[in-house]
């Protein structure tokens, strides 16, 4: 599985960041980036990314 993130429609609230910390965090400019953006999800923290989708309120994370 791979996660993207739709940085137009994300607004940094923040709630991917704290479902999955392994996946998603905010670099130093304050935009969201993920650990796995050019790789699938390793299977240990699947689960943790697909809350991360599930809680995002404007549906700016996108599975494959």
């Amino acid at each position: 599985m791979r996660v993207t993130i739709d940085h137009d429609r994300c607004e940094g609230h923040g709630l991917c960041t704290q479902a999955a910390p392994t996946v998603f965090s905010f670099d130093d400019d304050g935009e969201l980036s993920n650990a796995f953006a050019d790789a699938d999800v390793p299977d240990d923290v699947a689960a943790e990314a697909r809350e991360a989708v599930d809680v995002c309120p404007v549906a700016a994370l996108l599975t494959e």
